[in-house]
């Protein structure tokens, strides 16, 4: 059990609380320990009798059955894998920024649980889209096609793609407004992290990876540094099935 532990507690801190909650929340409703009407999200509960807990529920939630249980560990794998990634990667050292991107995603998603973890499965194949990643059956190529593939994937062996489409099409609005335009195309820098995240989670030096060296990039002008806070360094990623 001191394994685990150790494993548990060596996941980044933000990855940590996620994975857990995603596992916690479908197994109560798994084992009937809360209806599971009362972790979904329906808008005039949450308006009319202030069940808060409704949108952040209803993201972790996943039903689990025997039709279901293999994608769910599917996309709780990847949940653990690429967030634990990107967190130790290109938002190294700074969690405001990683929970900024999280919170744009989450309210872009419209509170679903797939659709996020692939957000940001994307937003990591595209800082790393060089990089050759392995799938499945010794299959080989660069990230940069991964969010595609897993949607194939998903849609083969679960019968749907629009929550992987969505996820996609999310993380790729997030990129574009947070790096491409502004630091690539010069243009203006529509989001930027809000200075409260910054109070509550302080950047910090020494983080606990720093997968990858930071590539060699056009860098954005005066006015747009400032949207991003100057605090962007961003890494390369790693090479899957090479460690």
């Amino acid at each position: 059990m001191s394994d685990i532990g150790d494993w548990f507690r060596s996941i980044p801190f933000i990855t940590r609380y996620w994975f857990a909650a995603s596992i916690a929340v479908p197994l109560i409703g798994k084992l009937g320990l809360v209806d599971i009407r009362n972790l979904l999200l329906f808008p005039e509960m949450v308006f009319s009798r202030f069940h808060i807990w409704r949108p952040v529920t209803a993201t972790l939630y996943f039903p689990i059955t025997p039709n279901t249980g293999f994608l769910y560990l599917v996309n709780l794998y990847f949940l653990y894998h690429y967030s634990t990634r990107l967190e130790t990667g290109s938002f190294d050292g700074r969690p405001a920024d990683y929970i900024f991107m999280l919170l744009f995603n989450w309210i872009c998603i419209v509170l679903l649980m797939i659709p996020l973890i692939m957000s940001v499965l994307y937003i990591w194949a595209q800082f790393n889209k060089d990089t050759v990643v392995s799938f499945w059956f010794g299959t080989q190529f660069k990230a940069h096609y991964l969010p595609w593939v897993i949607l194939a994937f998903n849609f083969i062996i679960g019968g749907s793609f629009v929550n992987e489409l969505t996820g996609n099409l999310v993380g790729h609005l997030y990129f574009f407004l947070m790096f491409k335009y502004p630091m690539d195309l010069g243009g203006r820098a529509f989001l930027s992290t809000p200075e409260f995240l910054y109070r509550f989670f302080p950047n910090r030096r020494g983080g606990v990876s720093g997968f990858g060296v930071p590539p060699t990039r056009r860098q954005a002008p005066q006015d747009n540094a400032g949207g991003l806070g100057g605090r962007h360094n961003w890494g390369q990623g790693f090479r899957l099935g090479g460690e």
